[in-house]
């Protein structure tokens, strides 16, 4: 037979949940004009309307926060940003390379948000 003994309660438990379901989300704000001067500063310019079109939304939902790149300059329903990281086909049938800019760009905001997140549970 097992037999399991708990001593104590869990209020430092709850304490700690409840202190993540009220973190100041404005900090996020930091991390994403961050991706945005990333991603301006890294996308490919011919003209300069992509690289400045660069910006980010937070949205919490239940049980997730998300902040979210996004690019505006869109050309007869194609979105440039994308065509530049991928490629895309020529009109004369030929295919321009694309180029990874967004990734490499990006990457490192999301490495500081993850080793900023782990310190501030940390601290909770």
């Amino acid at each position: 037979m097992i037999t399991i003994t708990q001593q104590g309660d869990f209020s430092r438990t709850i304490n700690y949940f409840r202190k993540l379901e009220d973190l100041d989300l404005s900090k996020l704000d930091i991390y994403g004009q961050k991706g945005v001067n990333a991603l301006r500063d890294a996308t490919p310019i011919d003209s300069g309307l992509t690289a400045g079109s660069w910006s980010y939304d937070i949205s919490k939902e239940k049980n997730t926060v998300t902040i979210s790149f996004k690019n505006s300059n869109v050309e007869n329903g194609i979105l440039i940003a994308i065509i530049l990281q991928y490629g895309h086909a020529t009109r004369n049938g030929g295919w321009v390379e694309g180029r990874d800019y967004i990734n490499p760009a990006i990457q490192p905001i999301f490495d500081e948000i993850v080793e900023n997140a782990w310190k501030e549970v940390k601290r909770l």
